[in-house]
């Protein structure tokens, strides 16, 4: 199939913008608990009423400090309540929301605020702000900074203290459907990042079209959804906006090293994710079962979950052998991994990356479905996603209802839809190539099967291409290879080289808990266990699995495992985990050399 498209779900408003969400949720649904926030290390409810109350309250602050209709502000912190409050208040002000990683570098802050012309920034820390401090003096636009852990919010709502509501109002309704409502930057993993100009109506067409589609996910008073995905992010918005659309309880999670404890006190029904969590926590049990001595019983629960999920896509449905086995499992093992994702939830969705057909199986086979999706942030995070009730384990699932997904000559994915965001600010020539012909030229490459559902295989930009001509796709096997606990990123390599290898860096966390079960001194490292014909063998495995995937010509014939990882701070990965391939090919340049070398 060529070409798809389902009708839109969900009416987009003529006129209006985001801020009649909070102002709805406030006159509708005045008690319901919209957002939960961590007080002295425990959760606490804020109603819709007393959330719009805050909103008003910064965003007469922001007035005060002389935001105009129009103007942007830089947002730079990580996912915390105040995130979310101040992206409202900016568009209660009538201004436009520019978030900024809060990992960046001063020459990325730089950057993002000076293209953006931002006139005004909210930091986290007061790192974050002698990161901004450090580049003011090139950045003219910039009037001022503030700071949350400055306790900024109540600085700005005593600003506003003169503010008065009929100008407020005014500025909460000065805004338009297709006034811009942020400007995000993408992650830049080919050059300088492009701030995508997003609508308020890219918005209501998107957060619409999936609460409706996935209405049982999002039911006012009963759901709730943890965040703890980079707010910056545009997958992080779209939380964000859905879940006020809804409305459905909102908690924010600013650092996930102890996510297992906030999903067990928080207790979300949905969770959001990106592949490498949910890889994560399936890891993690494995490796717990394990060091336990109940590791051969968890590989056998786990088969039987697989087993049973695959069974489900079939006509006759599970055997009774294998219900009965799932049973027995579902008492011994699945309900205590549902415990640890919060004992509540039934549905996450995933995006960002690949999933994998394996871990998809498995985690509906433990009751806990979790639903593929796929998206750009020039497509306001999902264009794509998997429905509840008709999951094709395997894909990213048909398009968002209204938007229409064409597979062009050449494989490549094309996108129209009223989410799409308006072209590239300030960078027309970039803007006039991605929207030719009226639809979004996305750079993957993907194909429809009858049903209208998406499976992507690769980026355009990112094929191989072998000294023997063969095309190779990297993201394909580098998702299987990934999936293996040991593995914490793989980068395949063979451009113009006889034939193709891979750049393999080991899980650290896991690498002590195989080590340990191996028999291997305490303390070892990737450096001290590289050459170690053990590990290289657990390491193969990984690979075979993942040749297994691909014909011959694609497959992997030789890797090296890094000493070092992939990390954000040295340039190789985007804060959105995305690789960027041309830095981790100048800096292991060396390790690839080797690959070919004999």
């Amino acid at each position: 199939m060529r070409e798809f498209s389902l009708p839109a779900l969900y009416e987009v408003p003529t006129d209006g913008n985001l801020t009649d969400l909070i102002r709805r949720n406030a006159a509708q649904h005045p008690d319901v608990a919209v957002m939960g926030r961590k007080v002295a290390g425990r959760w606490t409810d804020v109603s819709a009423t007393q959330f719009l109350a805050e909103v008003r309250g910064v965003a007469k602050g922001l007035i005060a400090a002389g935001v105009e209709p129009g103007d942007r502000v830089a947002l730079l912190s990580r996912t915390r309540y105040e995130w979310v409050l101040l992206d409202f208040a900016i568009w209660s002000a009538g201004a436009v929301t520019v978030p900024v990683y809060e990992t960046s570098s001063p020459e990325q802050i730089q950057w993002i605020l000076g293209d953006s012309g931002a006139t005004l920034c909210v930091v986290e820390s007061e790192a974050h702000q002698a990161s901004v401090t450090s580049v003011q003096s090139a950045l003219p636009a910039l009037k001022g900074v503030w700071q949350l852990d400055a306790d900024a919010v109540a600085q700005l709502t005593a600003t506003g203290s003169d503010i008065s509501d009929e100008l407020l109002d005014q500025r909460m309704s000065s805004a338009h459907a297709d006034d811009p409502a942020t400007i995000v930057y993408t992650s830049g993993t080919t050059g300088r990042p492009k701030g995508c100009v997003l609508t308020h109506r890219a918005f209501f067409a998107e957060c619409g079209n999936v609460v409706e589609r996935l209405k049982p996910l999002f039911r006012t008073g009963e759901c709730s959804v943890l965040l703890f995905l980079p707010a910056a992010h545009v997958f992080g918005r779209l939380v964000e906006v859905a879940s006020v659309m809804a409305p459905i309880k909102l908690g924010c999670v600013p650092d996930i090293k102890n996510l297992t404890d906030e999903l067990a006190s928080f207790r979300p029904t949905l969770i959001l994710g990106v592949p490498r969590v949910f890889e994560k926590v399936y890891n993690a049990a494995r490796a717990k079962a394990q060091a336990d001595g109940k590791g051969a019983i968890f590989d056998k629960a786990a088969h039987t979950a697989i087993a049973y999920s695959r069974a489900l896509s079939t006509p006759q449905g599970p055997s009774l052998g294998l219900k009965l086995k799932h049973k027995v499992f579902d008492k011994l093992v699945f309900s205590k991994l549902r415990a640890v994702l919060g004992g509540k939830g039934e549905y996450a969705i995933s995006g960002g990356a690949p999933l994998g057909e394996r871990l998809g199986h498995f985690y509906r086979g433990i009751g806990f479905t979790v639903l593929e999706g796929y998206g750009l942030t020039e497509s306001c995070a999902a264009t794509a996603f998997n429905p509840w009730d008709r999951q094709k384990i395997g894909t990213v699932g048909q398009p968002l209802p209204g938007s229409v997904v064409r597979i062009a000559d050449d494989g490549e994915v094309l996108l129209h839809g009223e989410h799409l965001f308006t072209g590239y600010w300030n960078n027309e020539a970039a803007s006039a190539e991605a929207l030719a012909d009226g639809w979004f030229h996305t750079g993957d490459i993907g194909t429809l099967d009858e049903d209208g559902y998406l499976a992507i295989t690769g980026r355009k930009k990112e094929i191989i291409v072998t000294a023997g001509g063969k095309n190779v796709a990297p993201a394909v096997i580098e998702d299987r290879i990934r999936a293996h606990a040991l593995v914490a990123e793989c980068m395949v390599v063979g451009d113009g080289r006889p034939f193709v290898g891979a750049l393999v860096t080991l899980d650290e966390e896991f690498l002590a808990h195989w080590a340990a079960d191996n028999g291997k001194p305490a303390g070892s490292t990737a450096a001290s266990l590289r050459e170690d014909a053990e590990l290289l063998a657990e390491v193969q495995r990984a690979v075979d699995d993942g040749n297994a995937a691909v014909s011959k010509a694609e497959s992997v014939r030789k890797f090296r495992i890094l000493t070092s990882q992939f990390t954000e701070e040295a340039g190789h990965i985007t804060p959105s985990l995305k690789l960027k391939r041309n830095v981790v090919a100048k800096d292991f340049a060396d390790e690839i050399e080797a690959i070919y070398a004999h």
